[in-house]
């Protein structure tokens, strides 16, 4: 429930390369019974991954707290889920990188978002989530904390002039 894109590929990673050795050596020493993938999937043809687009990782923040928060999971690190804010006349981009689980919270309009001390908090439609990590664009990638010693977005709606 709370890993991420790069952490299932990094497990995976390990497990396969393992898993390989075991095939190659079940294979050399005839143990293994070859199963076409069409059997496996009792007639179904195997069908890709849908592509990812600019668009797919949009974050829309009045969806549920948990579909972003699923969302932010299943694109980071690559591409990453990205938002928009305005700030002193500028539209900025932002990639958001890691978030809290959804928080219960007091009903905001979707985007919103909160400061408190070094914390990150954005309003969803049914609660907030607290973003741990994210990167503006053309700047390296950065905490929360690392990101409110230099700019501040209290009161602002996030992805409001999309």
């Amino acid at each position: 429930p709370t890993d991420n894109v790069g952490t299932v590929h990094d497990q995976l990673m390990a497990i396969g390369a393992d898993m390989v050795i075991e095939t190659v050596d079940a294979i050399l020493a005839g143990t293994v019974k070859p199963i076409p993938q069409d059997k496996l999937l009792k007639g179904a043809e195997p069908t890709p991954a849908p592509k990812i687009f600019k668009d797919t990782c949009l974050i829309h923040w009045n969806n549920p707290a948990e579909k972003i928060y699923n969302l932010i999971r299943g694109l980071s690190p690559y591409p990453a889920a990205w938002t928009t804010v305005t700030k002193d006349g500028k539209e900025l981009q932002i990639k958001i990188y890691e978030t809290s689980q959804p928080l219960k919270a007091k009903p905001s309009t979707p985007g919103t978002v909160r400061e408190e001390k070094d914390k990150l908090f954005v309003a969803c439609n049914d609660g907030e989530l607290e973003i741990r990590s994210l990167q503006l664009s053309g700047k390296r990638r950065m905490t929360a904390s690392e990101f409110l010693r230099g700019c501040h977005l209290a009161g602002s709606i996030l992805g409001q002039n999309i």
